[in-house]
């Protein structure tokens, strides 16, 4: 059978987190690149977010995710798939993220140049926590665009970090932004690198 995997192929699976602010793409990023319809859980904003939910910026958000995002991509001719966890963006229900970074091998931060303030809680738990993570600045329409060295001296980054452009919506610049931290999460994790 052609299409039967060779018995001897590995697959190897691995975890990669996708965080940030609220409204920062985290949802179409992980619904863009899934090959499996993704898991969502959003629901409607409603009058008792006005105030908690800051819509500058995004004034068309009429929903927002209350617990994750789970998607599914495989990559590499079937040999690694990577399970996609997108976090919720509002403070509210940052207890979540512990749970959900556990077991990845490192995180793409999302980041809206409108609301850059927005990125620097996020940016602060993954080095906390000692996890690899990628900044990637999600291109909105009519956003400003920035240089790369710009979004990283705003950020306060370390030299090391990648900073990279990503359109959320678009199938093949998310799959570079998964591409991009899982080698550089691998490059962090292996002997020679340390």
């Amino acid at each position: 059978m052609a299409s039967a995997r060779s018995k001897t192929q590995a697959v190897a699976s691995t975890k990669i987190v996708i965080a940030g602010g609220f409204g920062s793409g985290k949802t179409t990023f992980v619904g863009a690149v899934s090959e499996i319809m993704p898991l969502r859980t959003e629901a409607i904003l409603t009058e008792a977010s006005v105030g908690v939910d800051d819509l500058a910026g995004t004034p068309a958000k009429t929903t927002t995710t209350v617990a994750m995002d789970f998607g599914r991509i495989t990559l590499g001719n079937a040999d690694l798939v990577l399970y996609l966890f997108g976090t919720p963006g509002q403070r509210r229900f940052w207890f979540m993220w512990d749970d959900l970074v556990r077991g990845a091998i490192g995180a793409i931060v999302l980041v809206d140049v409108r609301r850059l303030q927005d990125s620097f809680a996020t940016v602060d738990f993954f080095e906390a926590r000692g996890l690899p993570f990628l900044i990637a600045v999600n291109e909105f329409d009519g956003a400003p665009r920035y240089p790369t060295d710009e979004v990283r001296k705003a950020l306060s980054l370390p030299s090391g970090v990648p900073v990279i452009s990503v359109d959320a919506r678009e199938r093949d610049s998310a799959k570079q932004a998964l591409i991009a931290i899982a080698e550089y999460a691998l490059a962090r994790l292996t002997p020679a690198s340390r």
